[in-house]
């Protein structure tokens, strides 16, 4: 099967303070944009922030339990190589930004390794970003 880049349109409550997440932390280029609407480049895929007024900043948010994690529902993301993983993270922890679980290890030793963690935009929509130890594993069952 071709991979190709996905498309998400998501709701922001601020415009200037999703720009700044996306394009300044996250180092997403931004691409066209409206009064209303900022598409981003997210990790080769095309997000668009829309401005919804009437989202506070926060949604009430569905869980499943993962490993005895909490897991937020729903939520986005990207999967990064090893070392670009570990270099977010520790752009978000010099950012101060509060993860809803820190950067951890899953399945340490087995099939499927892999590096995650999970944390809010400026809007409260949740992303997850992760890296498996062994990319060819990513579909793996």
């Amino acid at each position: 099967m071709e991979l190709r880049p996905f498309h998400l349109a998501f709701p922001v409550h601020n415009l200037e303070a999703a720009r700044v997440f996306y394009s300044d932390l996250l180092g997403c280029a931004t691409g066209r944009q409206s009064n209303f609407w900022i598409d981003f480049n997210f990790f080769g895929n095309q997000i668009t922030a829309h401005l919804d007024k009437s989202r506070t900043g926060d949604a009430v948010q569905c869980t499943n339990e993962v490993d005895s994690k909490t897991i937020p529902v729903p939520h986005f993301g990207a999967i990064l190589n090893w070392d670009r993983f570990h270099v977010l993270a520790e752009r978000f922890q010099e950012a101060g930004i509060q993860f809803i679980h820190e950067p951890m290890i899953r399945f340490q030793g087995e099939v499927g390794e892999q590096a995650t963690m999970f944390l809010k935009d400026p809007s409260g929509n949740v992303l997850e970003f992760k890296s498996f130890k062994d990319e060819s594993l990513v579909f793996a069952s």
